[in-house]
């Protein structure tokens, strides 16, 4: 019987929201990683990569590294390929290379946000704008290259680090006693902190089968999101009233509810981009995040 190799994880995206959470995570859990931010890696830079993968014994990829700033990728179409195309791609090389997996975080925007019922991963795509595109190329990328692979697609991201919607409104309720939110696109918000523990779930369970022979991993793409649709105008107002119960927020503002044509962007938004766990937590046992839950953790812990 051959020893048993520790897993060890490559976290690309280190200074992201979900590269934090990730972090955190991997620090309190003591699973033995590499953290690679921007600073310290390209991670279209293979030479650099596949000596830290050889170096530290890399038995697994996450990638949590993306451009995310939906309105700006469709000016700046080249860089959002640079970071959700090529880098996918290099990845999925190197994880080819050493036979290890690879963890890719995608998103809804590879939906047009046409339909009625929470998307499954087999639905057909169809991205509205640049960013979405991107993610989708990189995923096709991923597909291309790779064998061992894992797609989480996921939605509407918060968390208590970097630039969100649940602090955006935080900052926006100390400062107004009135705010419009767009109350006609519904998703399911994603915590970051839930995603970073559905990726380490899902590696160990993949580094346990490698270990044990098992037949038949489950790679392929998968759906990670809240477990309760709501509007951008119903999660403002859990965010408010999570907040005006723990003694955050003093006055909860008026919030007016506004159409999505009200509050042009150069990017148009999935009208509706509920994603189907079932998948996931049928294959891996990982239940979809209670964004609630996390929306008292992060007041609470913030202070805010």
């Amino acid at each position: 019987m051959s020893a048993q190799i520790a897993m060890h994880l490559l976290v690309t995206g280190a200074n992201g929201q979900l590269g934090q959470c990730l972090a955190d995570q991997l620090k309190t859990q003591n699973i033995a990683h590499t953290l690679l931010s921007r600073q310290d890696a390209d991670i279209n830079d293979t030479v650099v990569l596949e000596k830290i993968i050889a170096d530290k014994g890399v038995t697994a990829i996450i990638n949590a590294a993306a451009y995310t700033a939906v309105d700006k990728a469709e000016s700046e179409p080249d860089l959002a390929r640079r970071v959700n195309v090529d880098g996918p791609t290099a990845l999925a090389k190197l994880s080819a290379r050493f036979d290890i997996p690879l963890l890719h975080v995608s998103t809804d925007y590879v939906f047009d946000g046409n339909q009625q019922t929470p998307y499954v991963e087999t639905d057909a795509t169809g991205p509205t704008g640049v960013y979405g595109q991107t993610k989708l190329d990189g995923e096709l990328a991923i597909q291309r290259h790779a064998t061992k692979y894992i797609i989480m697609r996921t939605a509407w991201v918060f968390s208590e680090y970097g630039n969100n919607f649940l602090k955006t409104m935080l900052r926006l309720a100390k400062e107004r006693d009135t705010l419009g939110v767009v109350a006609d696109q519904v998703g399911c918000p994603t915590y970051a902190g839930d995603i970073a523990q559905a990726l380490i779930s899902v590696a160990r369970q993949l580094h346990e089968a490698e270990e044990q022979n098992l037949p038949e991993a489950r790679y392929g793409i998968y759906h990670y999101a809240g477990d309760e649709a709501v509007s951008w105008h119903g999660f403002a107002m859990a965010i408010f009233e999570e907040a005006h119960q723990q003694g955050a927020l003093v006055k909860i503002p008026v919030v007016n509810a506004i159409a999505t044509q009200d509050y042009p962007t150069p990017a148009k938004r999935p009208a509706y981009s509920v994603l189907s766990t079932v998948k996931l937590s049928h294959d891996y046992g990982v239940d979809a995040s209670d964004w609630c839950k996390a929306i008292a953790h992060i007041v609470c812990k913030a202070g805010m």
